[in-house]
């Protein structure tokens, strides 16, 4: 379980495809924050994705991704030097600073517009159908595991507004039109639905 505060910047430094295809990748991340108390097993979200520690080399960490999460998120299209969000998995005893997050992308958006602002952007990104309809109008959204107020909704659009913290520590903030981006709705929304379905 994560917050969608983002804690560190962390660098892929190496990207190891076992059959030679992307069918699967092994994923080393430079983070020396967060790897600072973290052990073998532990999750740690990278843009948004839950991936579990399976090697702590020096200032980093290895993990495995496998073919469901190489095709369902934008990690499929993640290179060496590439910079990702980087947030360690959530303390019970701890504030829950941004929403309840997963790590469990519902779908990948892609950046159509970006307005600089006097202190701020306002982003659009689009996204499916089978997405959108989860995202309401003030409520919350994890872009690349950005926990963010959505402050626009159509069928297939969301707007948010990045504070100058989050163009700063995040990888939102070079964020080009084009680019993609892994979200997760708020789970909240997912469970109501499959509830108000089953009594139905």
């Amino acid at each position: 379980m994560f917050t969608g505060i983002v804690e560190e910047l962390g660098t892929v430094t190496a990207l190891e495809l076992p059959d030679g295809t992307r069918s699967d990748a092994v994923l080393t991340v430079s983070g020396p924050l967060v790897v600072s108390d973290a052990g073998l097993g532990d999750s740690i979200a990278v843009d948004g994705v839950c991936l579990t520690v399976t090697s702590l080399p020096e200032g980093g960490f290895t993990a495995d991704v496998m073919p469901e999460s190489l095709s369902r998120t934008a990690l499929g299209s993640l290179a060496v030097g590439r910079r990702v969000n980087l947030e360690r998995a959530m303390r019970a005893d701890a504030r829950l600073g941004g929403h309840i997050v997963q790590g469990h992308v519902d779908g990948v958006g892609t950046l159509v517009s970006r307005s600089p602002g006097e202190r701020w952007d306002d982003l659009v990104f689009e996204t499916s159908t089978d997405v959108a309809r989860y995202v309401a109008e003030k409520g919350s959204i994890t872009v690349s595991g950005v926990s963010l107020t959505v402050t626009s909704v159509t069928t297939t659009t969301f707007g948010v507004s990045l504070i100058p913290t989050t163009l700063e520590a995040t990888t939102l903030g070079s964020l080009v039109v084009g680019d993609a981006v892994n979200l997760e709705v708020d789970v909240i929304a997912k469970y109501v639905e499959r509830l108000l379905g089953a009594r139905a």
